[in-house]
């Protein structure tokens, strides 16, 4: 039978034990966490830089600017507002845009100093499949011959989003459609507000 005092370091020398366990799990997970960090935050910027390349495709830089003024909404966020520059002068902006669809979207528009809609991308769009889900569907089309999130390259946003006038809406997803355009409605009056406050016009 063992003795109290042989139990007592044996619950020592199990306890230095589980502690020597912790502390190289913790130091292993750091070492990783560092290795991974810089890349996953380059993947991060590669991401974001390509997305904005892809909704102003004339513009070789963009500047993160942080002195924006909110939108209107409390129920839309706006994020992420870059100068987009060209050959050094500012040509227009991007902005990230999330809120409220049928369930909620993400999305990164562009727009030139002249109030016209340089592209449109979605980055996350969790609205019913097969209906809100077209909206950032590459392979759906419109009558027009478009995507969804293409028809609205080249609009002026002083004439406004408004699904079935200004824009052509998913059939069945009228909901997705004009939540995206409030969305949409929400970044380019941003821009063209700092636009307007910086003289870009």
């Amino acid at each position: 039978m063992a003795s109290s005092k042989d139990s007592v370091f044996d619950m020592i020398k199990l306890g230095l034990i589980l502690v020597a366990y912790a502390v190289a799990s913790c130091t292993v997970l750091a070492v990783v966490n560092n290795a991974t960090s810089v890349k996953i935050r380059r993947n991060q910027i590669d991401k974001a830089n390509s997305a904005m390349k892809a909704v102003f495709a004339d513009a070789d830089d963009f500047e993160l600017v942080t002195d924006f003024s909110a939108g209107a909404s409390t129920v839309i966020t706006v994020s992420d507002v870059y100068l987009a520059k060209k050959d050094g002068a500012v040509a227009g902006g991007v902005v990230q845009v999330s809120g409220p669809t049928y369930d909620r979207a993400k999305i990164i528009i562009g727009l030139r100093t002249d109030g016209t809609v340089s592209g449109v991308q979605f980055l996350e769009n969790t609205d019913s499949p097969g209906f809100g889900q077209k909206a950032s569907d590459p392979t759906f089309t419109l009558a027009n011959g478009k995507t969804f999130y293409g028809q609205f390259a080249g609009k002026n946003a002083a004439d406004g989003f408004v699904a079935g006038k200004t824009f052509d809406a998913i059939s069945g997803a009228t909901i997705t459609s004009a939540g995206v355009a409030s969305l949409i409605t929400e970044g380019t009056n941003v821009l063209s507000s700092y636009f307007t406050e910086h003289n870009y016009e």
